[in-house]
């Protein structure tokens, strides 16, 4: 299976749309800045919305991890004039372990992307200092009409022979996510949030998809460029229907699951 070659321009089309989840998730932690000292953010991206962590707790260390090496370099080029204090760089996920338990740990929209990640909430609590907080968001619009057009049109011919394998992201809803690290000993605060973003522009559902959901799909196509065109006109096409036009822009309905988990503390069995 490959994995995403992701693109930080693309993804930063809509910077101010895809960041207020996280912004959302974060007012929900209740880490008090004069005792927060590693602050770490799982799957940091481009770092535009790490800078917000080192913001709310300015006398951390903070830390940005991404497995992609595009992300982690703009990353570090936009943190010189924004943040300089911060720390980026490339890792995985799925094998992360800090030195020392840390104070929050954040992961924003990307758990999806790591295979079985409901077996790694253990280690990700165990990462975290007792009393500490464990927070993240992931999608919870799986079965919604961008994506269920994206995979069914990747898995039809000509284009299945280069793109059955793309990665597929998988997330859970919140109930899931309650029970297992509550299972863990966290006091846990999840719920999910439907926000209704109206796109303007041309293709503006293609335009967000291919950032993210679709990239997978389009990559594996990379080596046939004209069969990748061809996938990207009838995939417009089909989300051109499937969301059309009105005189204010194209409404998206984009569900999202947050999980905010405090580690209990020592001495405290309630959490």
């Amino acid at each position: 299976m490959m994995s995403p070659d992701w693109d930080p321009d693309r993804y930063l089309t809509y910077a101010d749309e895809r960041g207020r989840p996280f912004v959302e998730l974060l007012a929900r932690v209740d880490a008090d800045p004069a005792t927060v000292r590693t602050v770490v953010d799982l799957g940091c991206g481009p770092g535009n919305l790490t800078l917000l962590l080192a913001k709310r707790w300015p006398g951390a260390e903070v830390r940005g991890l991404d497995s992609s090496p595009a992300m982690i370099e703009r990353a570090r080029v936009d943190a010189e004039s924004g943040a300089p204090g911060i720390a980026f760089e490339v890792g995985d996920l799925a094998t992360w372990e800090p030195e020392q338990p840390v104070d929050v740990l954040v992961s924003n929209a990307t758990l999806q992307w790591v295979p079985g990640h409901l077996a790694l909430l253990p280690r990700l609590v165990g990462a975290v200092r007792p009393g500490g907080w464990f927070a993240f968001q992931v999608p919870g619009n799986f079965d919604a009409p961008s994506h269920r057009i994206t995979h069914a049109l990747g898995a039809e011919p000509p284009y299945a022979e280069l793109a059955a394998d793309a990665e597929w992201p998988e997330a859970f809803d919140a109930a899931t996510y309650l029970r297992a690290l509550t299972d863990l000993g966290c006091t846990v605060d999840a719920w999910e949030t439907t926000y209704l973003h109206v796109l303007t522009g041309e293709d503006p559902v293609f335009t967000w998809i291919s950032a993210t959901g679709a990239r997978p799909t389009l990559q594996a196509l990379e080596p046939a460029p004209d069969l990748r065109a061809s996938y990207e006109e009838e995939l417009k096409r089909r989300l051109r229907a499937a969301y059309p036009a009105t005189g204010h822009g194209v409404v998206m309905p984009f569900r999202r699951v947050f999980v905010v988990a405090r580690v209990t503390a020592e001495g405290d069995g309630s959490g």
